[in-house]
């Protein structure tokens, strides 16, 4: 019915860290290039760009494949902790006991920083599904309780 997907401003931060860290590493390039030749500064300069687009890339891949999915039968997260590695939690909808959220504040007023924890239990507690950076993590609990069969 309906596919979350992690809040927007984390990862644009997170993407923002990435870019940050590269540069040192431009900057000791600077410092060592009047040491080196003009083809290897060049290629040096190729492969810090190279890198980093590389982790930048993974960053996207691992943002954009993780999920929270609710149908009308249950909620699943599919949680990428690798590319290669990847949790799936299933929770049934009649089995759900509690939700909790937490939001980042008082700034949860705007959209844009509208984010936070999504928390779901089951009647058995040994299901605990939780969604971080979730967009608008009281609207989700709505949704749910919407559709929830009695």
């Amino acid at each position: 019915m309906k596919v979350y997907r992690h809040h927007r401003t984390p990862f644009i931060i997170d993407l923002f860290k990435i870019i940050i860290g590269s540069f040192p590493f431009f900057l000791l390039l600077y410092l060592f290039g009047s040491s080196i030749s003009v083809k290897a500064y060049f290629i040096a300069h190729i492969v810090i760009i190279s890198v980093f687009t590389l982790v930048l890339i993974y960053q996207a891949l691992i943002y954009w494949l993780d999920k929270l999915v609710i149908t009308d039968q249950r909620v699943v997260l599919i949680d990428w902790k690798f590319l290669t590695v990847r949790k799936e939690y299933e929770a049934e909808l009649t089995d759900i006991q509690d939700i909790i959220t937490r939001e980042k504040g008082i700034l949860a007023v705007f959209k844009w920083l509208d984010y936070g924890t999504f928390r779901l239990q089951t009647a058995s507690h040994a299901s605990i599904i939780e969604f971080v950076d979730a967009p608008d993590p009281e609207g989700i609990r709505q949704f749910i309780y919407e559709h929830k069969p009695n």
